[in-house]
């Protein structure tokens, strides 16, 4: 009788402990997608089974933005459709339907602020994230990107206001963040960031959240982050890895000026493989 109540408790156990943890993958892509890319985010999504739902609201230009990445997931052989909404009518349940609908999501580029305003706080997101948690795929690209860490970079500076010099100084307050959606908790993600010399801002934020990791993944590039919070590089360029949660003697100079010491930096390329449980670059 005991062996049996064992076995049961191990029963129960093994079974919660299967359905308490989070199932689905993210697929975030630095910008400037390639077709390779995209290829792999339908093949992720299940191939000719993907069903994907596409919110284009970073978009200056939704329907067209929509339009265009619909054409592309379909000529891959997906299904995939677009809705169009503000936060005034995301909840309605036309929407929420799409949902129950698909079985993969994809935010597309442009200004991540638009996309959390009409977003945060939500049903269609609590439904987004139920579609994880069961074992759907998420996706984004650029603005897409920005928004699954927890804290969100904006693109905005706070000190500096000079747009025609842009991010050429590492000092304390000048990167603003805002509220992404969370999906990932324990590290801040940047996009664009080779091309475009994003160094200065991660850096920054990494002297100012010494508890979180800066996951830096430039263009035509994409991890695969899995449910056991490693991931794996996809793609032409690289991502850089910023490490500073065993650094120490985090200092201000009278100009506002950032130092630090002992701070961790892994480059990494297409195949390679990170844990940030461990924050190692794993086989």
């Amino acid at each position: 009788m005991r062996l049996k109540s064992l076995l049961v408790i191990l029963f129960i156990f093994i079974y919660s402990s299967a359905f308490s943890q989070t199932k689905g993958n993210l697929f975030i892509i630095g910008g400037a997608q390639t077709k390779e890319i995209t290829k792999k985010f339908v093949e992720l999504a299940g191939g000719e089974n993907a069903r994907i739902l596409i919110i284009p609201n970073a978009s200056s230009n939704r329907i067209r933005s929509g339009e265009s990445q619909r054409h592309e997931f379909i000529e891959l052989g997906a299904k995939a459709e677009f809705i169009i909404f503000s936060k005034e009518n995301a909840d309605d349940e036309s929407n929420l339907k799409k949902l129950e609908w698909a079985n993969a999501v994809y935010f597309t580029g442009g200004d991540q602020s638009l996309l959390t305003k009409d977003l945060l706080d939500t049903r269609l997101l609590e439904k987004i994230f139920d579609l994880y948690n069961k074992g759907g795929l998420i996706g984004g690209s650029s603005a897409g990107a920005a928004v699954m860490s927890e804290i969100m970079i904006t693109g905005n500076e706070l000190i500096n206001k000079d747009t025609a010099q842009s991010f050429i100084s590492i000092q304390k307050g000048n990167i603003e963040t805002a509220r992404g959606f969370g999906f990932i908790k324990n590290a801040i993600i940047d996009q664009h960031f080779l091309k475009r010399k994003r160094h200065n801002r991660l850096i920054t934020l990494m002297c100012e959240h010494q508890n979180l990791v800066g996951i830096a993944i430039d263009e035509a590039t994409a991890i695969i982050f899995r449910t056991d919070e490693t991931f794996e590089v996809f793609g032409e360029n690289q991502v850089l890895v910023i490490d500073p949660t065993v650094s120490e003697n985090v200092r201000v100079d009278k100009n506002g000026n950032l130092g630090i010491t002992n701070m961790k930096m892994h480059l990494l390329i297409h195949g390679d493989k990170f844990d940030l449980k461990s924050k190692k670059v794993i086989n």
